[in-house]
């Protein structure tokens, strides 16, 4: 793509959050895995893998020693509302997971490497459930994340988040690597197509 892609990207894509919000509540409260990165949190911060290393339940890190490949996990099996919005993305997904920072928690400011768009990874957000008063920070600027929308997220440039408000904020996040759908994905987002 000619035109370089900016740290923050809203795709053209936008999904029916209903049957997404009605299977999160579904989920066991014994699904939720505790992020394991615990000095860049305060409260509550969990995720539950739909996509994980070997297909595990449980498992929200990729372990670099391994050889075993991503897989869909049993839980997905169960959730066909977020089969169907991984199924819209025709490009290799890696991890996939339902991510929570719940009410009153916040994430310090951080990066995760190799998670740009130049990498040839990109990690997508869908946010499943939200409130106004959640404030994402990415380069220091405040990026309004829509329920129901996708986002691209350059998260090699510092982002934090807090969530002062009485809701649990739960993404949908799929690390995708970059193929010739998703430049051109890309490419229609970036020129407004």
């Amino acid at each position: 793509m000619s035109t370089p892609v900016p740290d923050r990207l809203r795709l053209p894509f936008r999904f029916d959050v209903a049957p997404l919000q009605r299977e999160l509540a579904a989920l066991p409260a014994e699904a939720w895995v505790p992020h394991f990165n615990k000095r860049e949190y305060e409260g509550e911060w969990s995720a539950v893998p739909l996509r994980s290393i070997g297909g595990l339940e449980g498992r929200i890190y990729p372990d670099p020693t391994g050889r075993e490949r991503y897989a869909d996990t049993p839980l997905l099996a169960r959730c066909p509302a977020f089969r169907d919005v991984m199924a819209t993305f025709q490009c290799p997904i890696g991890a996939a997971r339902l991510m929570k920072l719940a009410s009153g928690a916040r994430i310090r400011e951080h990066r995760d490497y190799n998670l740009g768009y130049a990498d040839g990874e990109v990690r997508l957000h869908v946010p499943v459930t939200t409130h106004p008063d959640v404030a994402f920070f990415l380069g220091g600027a405040r990026v309004v994340l829509q329920p129901g929308e996708c986002w691209y997220l350059d998260f090699n440039q510092p982002h934090r988040v807090d969530n002062p408000s009485d809701t649990d904020r739960v993404h949908l996040v799929l690390d995708c690597d970059v193929n010739d759908w998703l430049r051109d994905v890309f490419a229609g987002a970036v020129n407004g197509r």
